[in-house]
């Protein structure tokens, strides 16, 4: 597998506790007298079941809310809950059946739950149930993956925050490998300190068994821990003997998996160019940690590897234009070369990547692997910018000769491309999050590309059907190839196994027979296991496999993906599960947080707004209603019934009543015309609102439910300036000036460093370098709001966000049926409507046509929400 990443198992509790009526119940009106985790692992597939049990100690009915922390690539298979010994379970069905139910219940204005993004490898999977008084609820939540080795190792993350101290606290793993364990090692915040004593390991030839059992008083006194309990983390480490270089061949109800990860074999040298893209977003930090992890990975590269570099903004430069030896003194200059890159320009990715490709291509050479790797932070704005023609520019050159390696630097990079652009060309696209350790992240991607061992890898299974993905364009040291099937002849007593690939200039082949009877491979308890890890496997790649298909291919691969979910009750893009729950007729949605990917329900070239759909609510980042996975996958939904906050529709039919939406409405100027544009963005969201790279600028913006405008506003300028405004307070902070307003005082003006604030009564006006923006306070039914106003776009500055867009025009299509508007090009169903004008003091009432967010932004929702303010 391409990935061939260390998947972490992710296993983190967390249960908050609130009130029915809003306000925030002491903990002590909650106990969770019980927390179990526990994950099997045999074979490197892992199933693992989080249960909780909780009491409400009120003589009142409460709302008790279960959340827990899952891995992005993660499977939920089941969820269920207890209640006065009766037992609700969830069931999968296909989406769009499930829709209906999910509809039916926002005509109602009940509530949609949550599965958000808490950072890199997890996802925050809640719901909530109303609890009668002194009575308890059981919550237990099953998820399963296929761990993937990265750099030699399988890592298990256990990751506990219980809120309180906990009773019956306790974590069971055990891990099963035929093959045997060689090593294992317990870390993390919860091996330090006291809670040491609560860890014990257990190894055996083939099984290892990891348990936590720590007592109440050891959950408050480890480094991370306080009257809160357990916060922090237990890493497992582990691998497996690799004894047979042929592979390790796992055989089980007529299904077997094969990993195959040989370490003896010879390196191949290797031609790597590195593409950086070096325009002005990558100022600042970005372009620093991009220096640094390049500096390190230069020092890594081996005698006979042979390097390039290609820098590029709006034009591409070489510093070399022949791939060149990795010898000291290259490395030397071109460490030079390296401290020397500066950031400044437009982004020309398709003019940087064919010139790589040319790079390799000038001087072929025998023996050897060769790898693109491109490092880009946003879309292509210069040279050939339609990314449809990029991606068939680049296939072309490259012909499937060496694999491209994309890595996504940040938020405002278009990730859907880079992973569509990388599978078409035999790579894999990652995600660089901007943090601390973004050149730790770098060079670790680095280290898993830098030793390849084989190429042209073809794994044959005489006696298998229904194969999973058998063709590899690499195999990197430290990695593992996973291939799974059915056995053709379920009665025979032997199965036979073949990999033909290149080493280091010749052909090689591994061929084997293992005896199929071998009873021992699987304990009872497990049996299933290899089924359900073909299954998980098959969807995985079907699912993947959506960005590259078209037509009826992609049809029948989508329909068989989707009869695999329903079979084994996967939660996965095709699919939802639905819950009933005692509060009658009420429905959850919990949206699984994409990464990168736009938000689209049946498959990747849908259309995402039906006509007739007046405005724009799609389920996207956080909160969503659609359970998406990660960010190597597309959407799907998990449905879920709880206690009524608020609605939104996804992709109604026909619009819903006007007394259920809740959306903020966006009012632009256009050029030329009298009536402005609007569109429709349902709340609640955390949107990024105006986004300056050059000048380090953002301002994000977040809605709440049932309410117009913003509860909170944030401001970012360079590295220190930070602005945070809410409907209660303006707090400003830069390291050295901590300075709190309050709306409603007389006019204050605070300058600092290209800062500058201005407060009015209901009015804040804020410049932070060449931008200005002003923000209202007002208030509507009693409720207070925030509203953001931009009256000068600067000028010279490409600004991008929800509010970024200076300057639009569109053209009205007569003799149409239904109004139609020609915006970017393309023509767009649109409907007269008035909205609030919240720009102004006096919210004038205005018409304007609605549109589609699409048509005026040329990008989803889902590109503009941001994770934190």
């Amino acid at each position: 597998m391409m990935d061939r990443a260390v998947l972490r198992l992710v296993l983190l509790g967390v249960f908050l506790i609130s009130a029915t009526s809003g306000s925030v119940k002491k903990k002590e009106n909650v106990d969770i007298y019980s927390f179990h985790i526990n994950s099997t692992v045999t074979s490197r597939y892992a199933t693992t079941i989080i249960t909780s049990r909780v009491a409400n100690t009120l003589n009142e009915s409460q709302e008790i809310q279960f959340e827990v922390k899952i891995p992005k690539n993660a499977f939920i298979s089941k969820f269920r809950m207890v209640i006065e010994g009766k037992t609700y379970d969830g069931v999968v069905k296909e989406k769009g059946e499930a829709q209906q139910q999910y509809n039916v219940a926002v005509s109602r204005g009940q509530s949609a739950g949550l599965v958000k993004s808490v950072g890199r490898t997890l996802e925050d999977f809640k719901t909530s149930v109303t609890v009668a008084a002194l009575s308890k609820v059981t919550f237990e939540l099953t998820y399963e993956e296929l761990l993937q080795r990265r750099l030699g190792r399988y890592e298990l993350l256990i990751n506990a925050q219980p809120m309180q101290p906990v009773a019956d606290f306790k974590m069971d793993v055990h891990i099963r490998e035929k093959p045997g364990i060689s090593f294992l090692e317990v870390k993390g915040d919860l091996s330090t300190g006291d809670l040491a004593n609560a860890i014990k390991t257990t190894r055996a030839d083939k099984d290892a068994w990891v348990t936590f059992y720590p007592t109440r008083d050891q959950q408050t006194k480890c480094k991370s821990c306080g009257e809160n309990g357990l916060n922090g983390n237990l890493l497992i480490t582990y691998d497996v003997e690799r004894r047979n270089p042929k592979g390790d061949v796992v055989v089980s109800n007529g299904y077997f998996v094969h990993y195959f990860a040989p370490s003896n074999v010879p390196r191949i040298p290797k031609n790597v160019v590195f593409i950086i893209d070096r325009s002005g977003s990558m100022h600042g930090r970005k372009i620093e940690q991009t220096r640094l992890a390049l500096l390190r990975i230069l020092s890594d590269l081996d005698e006979d590897d042979h390097f390039g570099l290609i820098t590029f903004d709006n034009e591409v430069s070489l510093w070399k234009r022949e791939l060149l030896k990795a010898t000291e003194t290259n490395l030397e200059n071109a460490k030079s070369f390296v401290k020397k890159i500066s950031d400044g320009g437009a982004t020309d990715i398709n003019a940087a990547v064919l010139a790589g490709v040319e790079m390799i291509n000038r001087h072929p050479r025998e023996g050897t692997a060769s790898i693109l790797i491109l490092l880009t932070d946003g879309d292509p704005t210069a040279g050939e910018t339609n990314i449809e023609k990029i991606m068939a520019n680049v296939k072309e050159a490259i012909g499937t000769k060496f694999p491209l390696y994309c890595l996504g630097f940040g938020y405002d990079v278009n990730f859907d491309f880079l992973t569509k652009m990388s599978l078409e060309n035999s790579g894999v696209a990652r995600r660089i999050y901007e943090d601390s350790d973004a050149d730790l992240q770098l060079q670790g991607f680095y280290d898993e590309v830098a030793v390849p061992l084989l190429t042209d890898i073809q794994l044959k299974y005489p006696g298998g059907t229904n194969l999973t993905k058998t063709s590899f364009n690499l195999y990197f040291n430290g990695s593992e190839i996973v291939v799974s099937g059915q056995i053709t002849d379920n009665s025979v007593e032997s199965f036979t196994t073949e990999v033909i690939a290149v080493s280091k200039g010749s052909n090689v082949k591994y061929q084997d027979t293992i005896m199929t009877k071998d009873s021992s491979n699987v304990p009872p308890e497990n049996e299933d296991f290899m089924q359900r890890l073909w299954a998980y496997l098959t969807v995985k790649q079907l699912l993947e496999r959506q960005v590259l298909l078209k037509g009826q291919e992609k049809e029948d691969e989508n329909k068989e993906a989707l009869k695999l979910s329903l079979k084994y009750q996967f939660v996965t893009p095709l699919t939802s599960m639905v819950v009933t729950k005692p509060q009658e007729g009420e429905v959850e949605v919990a949206d699984k947080p994409r990464e990168g990917r736009k938000e689209h329900f049946d498959d990747f070239d849908a259309d995402p707004v039906p006509d007739n759909v007046q405005c724009l609510s799609l389920p996207v980042q956080q909160p969503n209603f659609v359970y998406s996975i990660d960010e190597e996958e597309s959407a799907y939904d998990f449905i879920i019934d709880v206690q009524p906050t608020y609605s939104s529709p996804i992709h109604e039919t026909s619009p819903p009543a006007v007394e259920d939406v809740h959306s903020n409405n966006f009012l632009l100027p256009v050029v030329g015309q009298s009536k402005p544009l609007c569109f429709d963005i349902p709340v609640p969201h955390k949107l990024r609102l105006l986004h300056d790279s050059a000048s380090e600028f953002s301002m994000n913006g977040e809605s709440l439910s049932e309410q117009n405008g913003f509860h909170q506003i944030a401001f970012h300028y360079k590295k220190n300036h930070h602005l945070i405004v809410s409907t209660k307070s303006i707090s400003y902070r830069n390291g050295q000036d901590n300075v709190d307003f309050l709306w409603g005082q007389e006019k204050t003006q605070h300058n600092t460093d290209g800062v500058s604030l201005v407060v009015l009564e209901n009015e804040l006006n804020v410049t932070m370098g060449n931008i200005g923006v002003v923000v209202l306070s007002h208030k509507k039914d009693g409720v207070m709001f925030l509203w953001p106003a931009i009256w000068e776009y600067p000028k010279d500055i490409s600004l991008t966000g929800v509010l970024g867009k200076a300057n639009i025009s569109y053209e009205e299509i007569k003799g149409s049926q239904t109004p139609t508007l020609k915006i970017n090009d393309k023509e767009v169903k649109a409907s007269l409507e008035t909205v609030s004008d919240y720009r102004l003091h006096s919210t004038p009432i205005r018409e304007c046509w609605l549109v589609p967010f699409q048509a005026v932004m040329e990008a989803e929702i889902s590109d503009f929400t941001v994770i934190q303010l």
